[in-house]
């Protein structure tokens, strides 16, 4: 095996023991281990309660929440996975929760450019057309029913694999394949005054 091949293994495997020696800590009640184990992730879960709420205070509620819900039930964790597939599967799980108590929608306002060709807009033309486009895209994704909009963000944000996907939301591959289908048409439906004019 090639010395830089040798390396990276080390290193996954380095930074492996060192998530399960953290893992222990925090089954333990180590309250600097908690702490580490929140930064070390509340970036990447507010994220994805942000794209999936598409409201920063109730994204920050939601990755509070998410955390007391690991903390909880960190005891329950056997390591039989890999810890981001189970905690993506509590934030996934709080979000859809979220969901069905408040519908909590992104506004949605189509724009056109008014009759221009993209290439003759000015560059605040250009620049206000692509928030427009960008508000348009998070809140056609926040109308998705949560199954898909969970794929669509587990996908294309947090770039999983199907079986990855499958894992954290509890389903087959083949239905987290017809799960982004649906998702697809529905968004080139939501999305189709967009087709041609992104900056």
């Amino acid at each position: 095996m090639p010395v830089d091949a040798v390396n990276a293994v080390g290193t996954v495997s380095l930074v492996n023991d060192q998530q399960t020696d953290l893992l222990e800590a925090c089954q333990r009640g180590e309250r600097e281990a908690l702490r580490l184990l929140f930064e070390a992730h509340k970036d990447k879960v507010y994220s994805l309660a942000l794209r999936s709420t598409g409201d920063s205070a109730a994204a920050w509620d939601l990755t509070q929440e998410v955390f007391i819900k690991v903390f909880a039930k960190l005891g329950e964790f056997r390591q039989q996975s890999k810890f981001e597939t189970w905690l993506y599967r509590i934030v996934v799980n709080t979000c859809i929760d979220e969901q069905r108590k408040n519908s909590r929608f992104v506004s949605f306002d189509e724009q056109t450019t008014g009759g221009k060709e993209v290439s003759e807009l000015r560059p605040q033309e250009k620049s206000y057309l692509r928030r427009q486009v960008k508000e348009a895209v998070e809140g056609a994704v926040s109308r998705l029913t949560p199954k898909v909009r969970a794929a669509i963000l587990l996908r294309y944000v947090e770039g999983l694999s199907y079986e990855e996907i499958g894992e954290i939301l509890g389903c087959p591959a083949g239905t987290v394949a017809a799960r982004l289908n649906r998702g697809h048409k529905i968004l080139a439906r939501e999305l189709a005054g967009f087709r041609g004019v992104m900056p």
